[in-house]
């Protein structure tokens, strides 16, 4: 893309960016530039760290091997001498 640049067209672009801009301008607009280009990488390197984090979590928890917890049937409270019962769910309608 921009092979086919010379340098008289850069600096021709050059000229225009000093017209627009003036001579005063010319370093804050730099500085704007640079300050844009730095927070873009460091936002890069904080989503790369954030993925980084991800993955070794989730091998972490792959590697934990979950344990089986057996369902046992609730029961319903019993007075003093009365076997338990379970409690059994009764379609309505």
């Amino acid at each position: 893309m921009f092979g086919s640049l010379g340098i008289t067209e850069l600096i021709l672009i050059l000229v225009i960016v000093l017209v627009i801009f003036g001579a005063g301008k010319l370093p804050q607009l730099g500085e704007g530039i640079g300050k844009a280009i730095k927070g873009f990488k460091k936002s890069v390197h904080e989503a790369d760290a954030i993925e980084a984090e991800a993955q070794a979590a989730q091998q972490q928890t792959a590697a934990v091997p979950q344990q089986a917890i057996p369902e046992s049937p609730v029961q319903a409270p019993t007075s003093v001498g009365q076997p338990a019962a379970t409690v059994q769910s009764v379609p309505r309608g």
